[in-house]
């Protein structure tokens, strides 16, 4: 059961009266079809059962604004008590100086609604920038990938031993259990030894702690696995402790983290990092500068990408894709479903085709800094989310972000055209009056 948006107007002062009515949140406000988002998420709710829960409208709105600030689940509910416009977007008709919600039920919302519903936001932000006049809106498209790291630390065998003789020794805390030895002053010593691995006289010194360090939490392992017997609670737990004391520095399909085991170790010939932990994303953009598609991969070659890129833009906008641009990454596919694959080549055209191809292809570099953004200010830089659900519903958050963002752009510099026009007018009358 959920509560519905208040309809009822303030018998004094309304949002509506107090608010600048050319302010982009507000105008933007207007332009979502919020009613598409209660509709399909409505009977995901109880409706005879539990609490009833927030409106859909706050709680979609809220997820917008995160990724349209940069700012945490936390932060968007503190400042949607002081800022009247978030309010106002979030369908709140007076101000409330409360906090709308608890930022962990934002989390439960993301579960509730999935992947599915997060495309759904995705496709209401490309509706919002949709130019019925712009026939080339799914012409020519154009297609990159990048790494979306997940928020772990840079991964070592040593590090991530350490770090599971700490969490048995939290397991074997809570659960009471017996141990025969905790090795505190002994990981204190290793811990000092590991310290200055990057001196050359330390070098064996850390190499010995690192295989002692391993040895010790091999056998806090096994010791812990016999006395939780027959409690099968900590059973995939340990089964990463396992794989992680087995690898080695060459081994295949390592695991890199043990909140995050799916994880990928990805290069992508960068100077500046040469590794990258997090999963593959997909990014498709249209010619207009709207993100018709954004999907979220392991670690595949990105020409194995495309199928899947361009069936999410045809569930996303209704349409197919006529022309898919891309880099020298995606070589091996001329057409996919109808769709026309150009990549940078060996040129075999004429002079006139060749000059045409190569503007496209200069055009395709805008999406490079449409990426750069979608990192910095858009929350796809650093994963917080967890799980490959996780990695999926925050690209394509920051996606919507970003497309509303364009919208808000373009609604202002409307708005600011027909002032000026409307001033323009009025000076004219005065003059000739």
């Amino acid at each position: 059961m959920i509560n519905t948006t208040p309809t009822s107007r303030s018998l004094f002062s309304s949002l509506d009266d107090l608010l600048n009515q050319q302010h982009p949140l507000y105008t933007l406000s207007h332009k979502i079809n919020w009613r598409v988002f209660e509709d399909v998420f409505t009977p995901l709710y109880c409706s005879d059962n539990g609490r009833p829960g927030k409106p859909i409208r706050l709680m979609c709105g809220l997820l917008i604004l995160k990724h349209l600030r940069n700012i945490s689940d936390e932060s968007v509910v503190e400042q949607w008590t002081e800022n009247a416009y978030f309010q106002y977007f979030c369908g709140m008709l007076e101000f409330t100086p409360s906090f709308p919600c608890n930022a962990s039920e934002l989390v439960h919302f993301r579960k509730r609604i999935g992947e599915k519903g997060i495309e759904l936001i995705l496709a209401e932000s490309i509706r919002v920038n949709d130019d019925k006049s712009n026939d080339e809106h799914h012409g020519t498209v154009f297609i990159d990938s990048t790494v979306q790291e997940k928020n772990i630390t840079y991964p070592t065998d040593a590090k991530l031993h350490k770090k599971i003789v700490g969490k048995i020794l939290k397991i074997v805390k809570e659960e009471k259990l017996p141990i025969r030895q905790s090795y505190t002053f002994v990981l204190k010593r290793i811990y000092r030894d590991q310290r200055f691995r990057n001196h050359p006289k330390n070098r064996k010194k850390s190499i010995r702690a690192d295989k002692r360090l391993r040895t010790i939490a091999g056998r806090l392992v096994r010791e812990l696995e016999r006395n939780l017997g027959v409690n099968r609670h900590y059973d995939g737990l340990l089964s990463i402790f396992k794989k992680i004391l087995l690898q080695r520095r060459n081994s295949v399909h390592k695991i890199y983290s043990i909140h995050e085991p799916d994880v990928q170790c990805i290069s992508k010939g960068k100077e500046h990092k040469k590794y990258e932990f997090g999963n593959k994303v997909s990014i498709i953009r249209s010619a207009t500068g709207v993100i018709l598609g954004a999907g979220s991969f392991r670690n595949e070659y990105d020409g194995h990408t495309i199928q899947k890129s361009l069936e999410q833009v045809r569930r996303l906008t209704g349409k197919s894709v006529k022309r898919l641009t891309g880099d020298r990454g995606y070589r091996g596919k001329k057409a996919i479903d109808g769709t026309q694959i150009l990549i940078p080549d060996t040129p075999k055209d004429t002079y006139y085709q060749r000059k045409k191809k190569h503007k496209l292809f200069c055009k395709r570099a805008g999406i490079e800094p449409t990426i750069g953004h979608l990192k910095s200010d858009y929350r796809l830089g650093r994963n917080f989310y967890k799980g490959l659900v996780g990695d999926a519903i925050n690209v394509m958050l920051a996606a919507a972000a970003y497309n509303f963002k364009r919208a808000m752009r373009v609604l202002w510099l409307l708005v600011k055209k027909i002032s000026e026009t409307l001033f323009d007018e009025n000076v004219s009358l005065e003059y000739t009056f």
